[in-house]
């Protein structure tokens, strides 16, 4: 396979961005100079700049609980569109998971495999979504070969069964600079109390919200293979975006991002990215690549 260099300086933070005009349409084509990062308020020099179709590394997340077994068909399909959706060069790994999280497909291209993967289904237990993101993401970001990396979260319930809290599990994403999350929520139907649905929207938005993904709420099931679609085209056209940070590395704790584009004309323009990072951990997950 060809290999990607783009993480060969450590202290270059990475954004993903997408860019999205006033009516949420993807915007294409922006130059570096249309692009303004700030970190904790201060105006960032932007030192690498792409718009080009990346290969992934794809985390499928999907969740294995009593209630999946009706919606995990449409859910499968969905799951292997997505996939047929990406860019060929694209790499995926399925991680079923209910109580606990396993590891059903390991590293692959074949969306043969990544099917079977998706096959072994034995509806279990709880749903332990934050201790399956946090394994996923580890995974993600110690194994994948591919400059970019996202985990698709399936799910239709809130967290009953973790270690981790919400709020460790994003900042373990963000300790790790990790993937950009995007979340489908399939919370339609009664099984659910009016708060439970609540809790579990909250989780899945913050979780894409912090990395830079997006959450979708579809009304029924059906609506899920469009979602994914929406997903791979969301992946394939953002823009990447580096910069040396102003602060030195060494200076511990979370630096909050923001990242504004403009078009020529001045449409009022929305960017989606992480929301920041810790670079503390960088360091140390360089360290942990030369071993």
């Amino acid at each position: 396979g060809e290999s990607y260099v783009l993480h060969t300086d450590v202290e270059e933070v990475i954004l993903n961005a997408t860019v999205l005009s006033s009516s949420n349409q993807l915007i294409q084509n922006l130059k570096k100079e249309n692009f303004q990062v700030f970190e904790d308020g201060t105006k960032q020099n932007i030192v690498s700049f792409q718009h080009s179709d990346l290969p992934v590394s794809i985390a499928l997340v999907v969740d294995n609980s009593g209630s999946m077994s009706k919606k995990r068909p449409s859910v499968n399909k969905a799951a292997l569109d997505l996939v047929e959706a990406s860019n060929p060069q694209d790499e995926a790994f399925v991680v079923n998971f209910s109580d606990e999280a396993y590891i059903d497909q390991e590293f692959t291209s074949s969306v043969n495999k990544l099917r079977d993967g998706l096959a072994h289904i034995e509806s279990r237990g709880g749903t332990a979504l934050y201790d399956a993101v946090v394994a996923s993401a580890d995974k993600l970001v110690a194994d994948a070969s591919r400059p970019k990396q996202v985990l698709v979260i399936v799910t239709d319930g809130e967290d009953n069964a973790s270690t981790l809290s919400l709020e460790q599990t994003i900042r373990r994403v963000q300790e790790l600079s990790g993937p950009v999350i995007y979340s489908i929520g399939l919370l339609f139907g009664d099984e659910m109390s009016r708060a439970e649905v609540r809790h579990a929207r909250r989780a899945l938005e913050m979780l894409s919200t912090e990395t830079g993904g997006i959450a979708f709420f579809p009304k029924n099931i059906e609506q899920v293979d469009q979602i994914a679609a929406e997903v791979a085209r969301d992946i394939r056209s953002q823009y990447t975006i580096g910069y040396h940070s102003t602060k030195p590395s060494t200076q511990p704790g979370f630096r909050r991002v923001q990242v504004t584009a403009e078009e020529a004309g001045g449409g009022k323009l929305t960017v989606r990215t992480r929301t920041g990072y810790f670079p503390e951990s960088r360091a140390k997950r360089a360290g942990a690549a030369k071993k």
